[in-house]
């Protein structure tokens, strides 16, 4: 083999390292916390890709296939590793929306929930509560490292699912499940305290109109609920933030830590 004949061989092998390198990489940041919001510049996500292909690919290389025979096996291998990339990001995606989740529970038990006030993060009825913890959350994400464990998991999933073998859809449709419920699961405990309190003062409305049908609960209630619930918030908004970090390490440390 001649010097040029050895150079195109190795630029072939950096080129489709790097692409194979970027395509898991790319589809973990696009939809990670933090990394993969609407607000963040496309350039941004970009060079940060990139910097991270050049980080691993050095001590990755060893362990990356070589370069298919035909140009379909080069695009199913792509493809093999985009979608690993994006299961990695929405497992960290699913666990962080607990946070905007319990906002849009703690929203319906103070009166804070509108149909008219639309979000493209949670949907068309979302609460103004909801798209506040909604900003809150990527930046709690990448102020107390969180946004580590995605990237650690990203780094080790090359020895757990490498990029020439297949990914077991049972295991991942488990994991899925599993991150789903979970997520639901820490929203309504960070949203407890807000749906016990809710309950009682609808029994304790119930039982005024009941003694009182002449009194129009409904223009006595709703500014007291508002009042109350954004009291109740300000008073525990700071714990709520806490048990959601603390609520986040436990979970990656789960899905991630293995």
């Amino acid at each position: 083999m001649t010097i040029s004949q050895s150079l195109a061989a190795g630029l072939v092998r950096y080129g489709f390292d790097g692409a194979l390198l970027f395509c898991r990489i790319g589809g973990v940041i696009m939809l990670l916390p933090g990394f993969g919001e609407q607000s963040v510049p496309p350039m941004l996500r970009a060079g940060l890709v990139l910097s991270l292909v050049l980080v691993l690919a050095p001590v990755l290389a060893p362990i990356l296939p070589a370069p298919p025979a035909t140009p379909i096996l080069l695009a199913a291998s792509w493809l093999h590793e985009i979608a690993i990339g994006l299961f990695i990001g929405w497992l960290a995606r699913v666990a962080a929306m607990a946070l905007p989740m319990a906002g849009q529970f703690i929203s319906y038990q103070i009166g804070l929930s509108s149909v008219v006030l639309p979000d493209a993060l949670l949907g068309a009825e979302s609460t103004v509560l909801s798209s506040a913890f909604g900003l809150a959350m990527p930046t709690l994400f990448l102020t107390s490292n969180l946004f580590v464990w995605p990237l650690m998991a990203l780094a080790q999933s090359y020895r757990t699912l490498p990029a020439e073998g297949a990914m077991s859809l049972h295991n991942a449709a488990g994991l899925m499940l599993g991150a789903v419920a979970s997520s639901f699961a820490i929203a309504l405990e960070l949203a407890a305290p807000y749906i016990l309190a809710g309950l009682l003062w609808q029994a304790a409305l119930a039982l005024i109109s009941r003694l009182v049908p002449q009194i129009q609960v409904y223009f006595i209630a709703m500014p007291a609920q508002i009042l109350g619930g954004s009291l109740l918030l300000a008073a525990g908004i700071l714990s709520l933030l806490m048990l959601w970090q603390h609520q986040m390490q436990s979970q990656l440390a789960y899905l991630f830590g293995s």
